[in-house]
């Protein structure tokens, strides 16, 4: 089975897209997905990566299982699936022939699974870090969005790679990160990894 796996981020600069693709495929191999990684396609705005994953399902072949990963930017209602979050956000239909397992979020959104490896922030950010001002949780997703974003703003204002910015950081910490510590920490990014697992097997 092949994967395609459409993501939001990247964006329209091709060098952020070719950062987007290479992080996500680091983190999937060390997510013992390394036989058989997912191919992956950096959409921009969650807008263009919602179009670009119903296009490729249209498309789709019998050997290929088609993907969407998008933040849920919110919290996410308990037990609630993700075609019933997208729906209820982003007025997003479920298209004719998509399943739940073809739709899957980071809660709150990315940025939420650096929280559960600490150690991968210090490693990457070095001297200076100052993870006291983060936010503690043993499920990430309960963290509302901007308490990790200004989290992640003071924790990182001493350092020499300078305070958090998205573009200029997030793929590379994503790289680096423990993807057992982040499934341990958030239940949708373990339902992920069991689909992609469940999939390439």
């Amino acid at each position: 089975m092949r994967v395609q796996l459409y993501v939001e981020g990247g964006g329209n600069r091709s060098f952020l897209n070719a950062q987007c693709r290479r992080a996500f495929q680091a983190f999937f191999r060390k997510a013992r997905l390394e036989g058989n990684l997912p191919k992956v396609f950096a959409c921009g705005s969650r807008q263009e990566t919602y179009k670009d994953f119903c296009n490729a399902l249209d498309a789709a072949q019998d050997d290929e299982f088609v993907v969407l990963l998008v933040d849920s930017e919110g919290p996410v209602a308990e037990g609630a699936k993700p075609w019933l979050h997208l729906k209820s956000r982003d007025n997003w239909d479920r298209p004719a022939g998509a399943m739940d397992e073809n739709a899957h979020l980071m809660v709150q959104f990315m940025e939420a699974w650096f929280l559960a490896d600490m150690d991968a922030l210090a490693s990457y950010f070095g001297n200076g870090f100052n993870e006291n001002p983060l936010p503690r949780q043993v499920e990430v997703e309960h963290v509302a969005k901007q308490d990790i974003e200004r989290g992640l703003n003071r924790a990182t204002r001493q350092c020499k790679r300078g305070r958090y910015h998205k573009g200029r950081h997030s793929f590379a910490i994503l790289a680096e990160l423990n993807p057992r510590k982040v499934t341990d920490a958030s239940p949708h990014a373990r339902r992920l990894i069991d689909a992609l697992l469940n999939r390439t097997s």
